[in-house]
C-alpha cells in the first residue's frame, strides 16, 4: 500500500493561508490504513485549523469530506454539487489523489495535507516499512521475493557490497544488509545458485517510456 505522514500544521497553514473556505478531503483507502489521511484524520486536522486560525483571530470554514478513494473518478464526483461553492481543497490522500482530484476540478485550487512517503507494508501496530519503489520491471524471482533495490541501501541489484558485517549494513548498522537476507532466503529454498544470475540493470528509458508510466487492459475498457 501507498504510506504516507502527515504535514506539519504550519506547512499547511502557509498554504491556505488566503483561504477562508476549504473543502479537507480524505481517503479510505491506503492513507486509511497507515494512519495519515482517513476520516479520523480528517476530523483531527479539521480540529487543529479551526482552533488554529482562532488564535490568529482569523475564520475558516472547513468541509469535511472522506472519499472512498481519490485515484478513481467515480468517487471524485461525490463532491461535484458543491466544490464552486468553497475556495479551495486540502486532500490528504496520496500524492496520485491530489493529483486526479487538480486534473478533474482544474478551477480549484488543490493542496497536499500529507507527504507521500513509498509503497509498503504494515511490520507492526504503528511502523510501516518500504518494500518497493514500482520500478516496472520486477525482479523478485531471482532473489527470493525481497527487493534489492528497496531492501539494500545502495539499491544494488548485484550484491553484496562488501561493506555489510554481522548481516548489518554499513550505511545504517541498524538496518539488515538486503543482500544478506536474499542470501538467507535463497538458501533457505535451496535456491543459491541464482546467487550467480546477473541481474541486468532497469532501463529507464525503455520502462518509463520518456514519460509518465501507462497501463492498458483492453478487456477491462468500456
Amino acid at each position: 500500500m501507498v504510506i504516507g505522514e502527515g504535514k506539519p500544521i504550519k506547512d499547511i497553514l502557509f498554504m491556505i493561508e488566503n483561504y477562508s473556505k476549504i473543502i479537507l478531503a480524505g481517503c479510505r483507502g491506503c492513507v486509511t490504513v497507515c494512519s495519515a489521511g482517513g476520516e479520523k484524520e480528517v476530523g483531527i486536522l479539521a480540529s487543529a485549523l479551526r482552533l488554529a486560525r482562532q488564535n490568529e483571530g482569523k475564520e475558516i470554514e472547513i468541509k469535511e469530506v472522506s472519499l472512498e478513494r481519490q485515484c478513481d473518478p467515480e468517487y471524485l464526483e461525490e463532491i461535484r454539487s458543491f466544490v464552486d461553492e468553497y475556495e479551495a481543497i486540502l486532500s490528504i490522500a496520496c500524492g496520485a489523489g491530489v493529483q486526479f482530484l487538480a486534473e478533474t476540478y482544474k478551477k480549484t485550487p488543490i493542496y497536499p495535507g500529507i507527504n507521500t512517503n513509498f509503497i509498503g507494508v504494515t511490520q507492526e501496530q504503528g511502523v510501516w516499512t518500504e518494500r518497493c519503489q514500482s520500478c516496472g520491471n520486477c525482479k523478485l524471482h531471482l532473489t527470493g521475493g525481497i527487493c534489492p533495490i528497496t531492501r539494500c541501501a545502495k539499491s544494488l541489484l548485484n550484491g553484496p557490497c562488501g561493506g555489510s558485517s554481522d548481516g548489518k549494513c554499513e550505511v545504517n548498522p541498524e538496518t539488515d544488509c538486503g543482500w544478506q537476507m536474499i542470501y538467507d532466503r535463497l538458501k533457505e529454498l535451496g535456491k543459491l545458485d541464482q546467487m550467480e544470475v546477473i541481474i541486468p540493470i532497469n532501463d529507464w528509458t525503455t520502462s518509463r517510456d520518456g514519460g509518465p508510466r501507462k497501463i492498458v487492459r483492453e478487456d477491462l475498457k468500456l
